[in-house]
């Protein structure tokens, strides 16, 4: 049996950090700091909840991000 691979590790970063940037300046600087997936989606998205070790997501509205988390 194959051993299960062990994921990359997370920058050491608070998502809330993000939390009131501008969403194009928050993605510049989550990258900047380690995120290796960064992405970016209008309220109320529907999306899979499965985490991703070193994703980062943001939630944005009017041009800001209004809510960040990990996976």
């Amino acid at each position: 049996m194959a051993p299960i691979p062990t994921p990359p590790a997370e920058p050491d970063d608070s998502p809330d950090t993000y939390v009131g940037r501008d969403a194009d300046t928050a993605e510049r600087l989550a990258r900047e700091r380690g995120w290796s997936n960064v992405r970016s989606l209008p309220p109320g998205a529907v999306i899979t909840m499965e985490y991703r070790s070193g994703r980062l997501n943001f939630e944005v509205r009017d041009g800001r991000v209004t809510r960040a988390w990990k996976g």
